[in-house]
This record gives structure tokens, C-alpha cells and sequence, in this order.
């Protein structure tokens, strides 16, 4: 039988540094697989997880329930039909909605294949800053289905988010573990607690994610000489654009810092090649955290998301001057 978790958490609380702490722990005899879900098209997290020593199914563009949870259960019938893993670790879409997985999850067919353990949600105390964060159904209902809350980042709180975490910790955490951590480090004895909370959570206002093609420049993936293109996509309120360059492409790295730390978005996340080495860029509301990879990525990629309309195209301009190594 598979011990499967969800990890869920609203955009920006760490949900991928958590997935790779708890992967690099992983007991060398055991087969672990993750199946992943992004708002966007571009596949960052993917890219971040594929050497992680696990199998990974990604559903990219939007919320894993889509079509009557039909993307997901693809995935998740593949993983279990070809890989037979010993644990599976679900990372949804911080944009998404946890009681269509929970029943999923729970549904009498799965019932003989899955046990499901503790839903592990991080939250990042600086949200609870931002009313159309606090307000958003998805973020409510994400930390209502908790058996677990992971206040992640604490290196970045200051003592107004701390006040405001203590505030709603009187309010909403009913009993229920907190653990305070950064960078994800949390002990992965956590995967084997049960799941005890079966709040009953109400039906979301479900608005469907939709890519966008937009004059031959969207693509999920590079083809024949194309060295990068584009994709756009919207859903719950939030649009996203995100870029792919070919594994050839290298940008200057401190501009590209820059060029992220003033982007006007709420989101931004990317793996990039340097002349120095992959970065992998990790920001929401302005505050970006860069980290030097150990391995070279294959290619490049980039992703931001934000609540209200963006111009892409001035963004996009400013982010193609970055490339060092681009002919004329």
C-alpha cells in the first residue's frame, strides 16, 4: 500500500524547498514518486525535483481537479501502475482548492492502494499581512484541511508577522501541530502522522485555469531551432507568464537578480543557467531569495504570477536583454 501526503500552501511558502528536504532524506530502500500541479505551463517545480531520486508526474496549467479531477487521476493511475511507490508525495498548485484531492484521495477505489497520512500546509506568517491573501477561499481552506501547519520562513519574519501569526493561531488552530521552521526543514517523521482532521470543507467557486496560445509564442516546450518561447495562463483570479530558453542560453546573473527583486509581481520563481552556475530564483512581493544549484539545469526557465494585468511584453523585453551570449 502507498502512504501518500498532500503538501499544500498558498504561492511563495516553500512548498518545493520542503518536497527536496524531505526527498534528500529519503531511506535509500524505499521508492517514493511526486506528483505535482502548477498554476503556470513553464513546469518549474518539475525541473527542480526531477533529480531528486524519485519518480515525478507533473500536471502543468492549472488545478489538478480540472475536468473532474481528470488530469489527476491520469497521474496518479500512472505512478501507482508504473512506479509501485512506497510513499507519493502530492505538491498541488498554491492556487488550489484541497477538497476535491482529500475525496479523491479517499474514494472507495483508492481505498486498497492508498493510505492516506497528514496533510502537511506551510504558511509563511508575511501573508497574513495581505487581505487578498488572507481573503482568498483557497487560502483559508488549505490551512482549514491542515493536520499539520508548517509556519515556514521565519528567517524572513519581523515582529509584525509574528503578532499576526500569533492572532490567527487563537483564532483558527484548534488543537492542531505547529511547527515553526525555514528553508523547509522539517523532520520527515511528519509523512507517517495520521490524518486526523476530516473538516468538513465547503464546495470552492471553482474558476478553471486556461492557457493561453498568443501569436505563435506560446509553447510548453522548445521545437525544432527555437531557442525560447512562451506561456501564458489564467485561472482564480491570477494570470501567469513564464519562459523557456534553450540549455545554450546563458544570462548575467546579478542583472537577472535585479531585473527580478523589480518586477511588479506578486510571484516569481525560475531556474537559470549563468556563466557562474544554474540560480534558482524564488520571490513574492519583491523579497527574492537566490540559491547557486549544484547541478547545471538542461535549460532555462522562468515564471511569474500576479493578481492583477501585468504587460508582459515590457517585462519579456527587459528579461531578453539579460542573455549574454545572444547573436546581434
Amino acid at each position: 500500500m502507498t502512504r501518500v501526503n498532500l503538501i499544500t500552501g498558498f504561492l511563495g511558502s516553500g512548498k518545493t524547498t520542503l518536497l527536496r528536504h524531505l526527498l534528500a532524506r529519503k531511506p535509500a530502500q524505499e521508492n517514493w514518486a511526486i506528483l505535482v500541479n502548477e498554476f503556470g505551463e513553464i513546469g518549474i517545480d518539475g525541473a527542480l525535483l526531477r533529480d531528486s531520486g524519485a519518480a515525478l508526474k507533473e500536471i502543468p496549467g492549472g488545478c489538478m481537479c480540472c475536468v473532474n479531477g481528470l488530469p489527476m487521476q491520469v497521474g496518479l493511475n500512472m505512478l501507482l501502475k508504473q512506479n509501485r511507490p512506497d510513499r507519493l508525495l502530492i505538491e498541488p498548485t498554491g492556487l488550489g482548492h484541497p477538497r476535491q484531492l482529500l475525496e479523491m484521495l479517499s474514494a472507495p477505489v483508492y481505498q486498497p492502494l492508498l493510505q492516506l497520512n497528514a496533510t502537511l500546509t506551510l504558511l509563511d506568517a508575511r501573508q497574513l499581512a495581505h487581505a487578498r491573501v488572507t481573503a482568498n477561499e483557497n487560502f483559508r481552506d488549505q490551512l482549514a484541511a491542515a493536520d499539520v501547519i508548517i509556519g515556514n520562513k521565519s528567517d524572513r519574519w519581523d515582529e509584525n508577522d509574528r503578532q499576526r501569526l500569533h492572532q490567527w493561531q487563537e483564532a483558527m488552530l484548534n488543537g492542531r501541530a505547529f511547527i515553526e521552521t525555514r528553508f523547509g526543514a522539517v523532520d520527515a517523521a511528519l509523512l507517517d502522522l495520521p490524518r486526523t482532521n476530516r473538516q468538513a470543507l465547503p464546495q470552492p467557486a471553482h474558476h478553471h485555469a486556461h492557457p493561453q496560445r498568443d501569436s505563435g509564442l506560446a509553447a510548453l516546450r522548445l521545437d525544432g531551432e527555437a531557442r525560447w518561447r512562451r506561456a501564458l495562463n489564467e485561472g482564480q483570479g491570477y494570470a501567469a507568464c513564464g519562459w523557456i530558453f534553450d540549455g545554450a542560453t546563458r544570462f548575467d546573473g546579478a542583472a537577472l537578480l535585479a531585473w527580478a527583486r523589480l518586477a511588479p509581481v506578486e510571484r516569481i520563481k525560475g531556474v537559470l543557467r549563468t556563466p557562474d552556475g544554474t540560480l534558482r530564483l524564488n520571490g513574492q512581493h519583491g523579497d527574492v531569495q537566490v540559491e547557486t544549484l549544484t547541478a547545471d539545469a538542461p535549460d532555462s526557465r522562468i515564471e511569474l504570477i500576479h493578481s492583477q494585468p501585468v504587460d508582459w511584453n515590457r517585462l519579456q523585453s527587459q528579461l531578453l536583454r539579460l542573455r549574454l551570449n545572444w547573436p546581434g
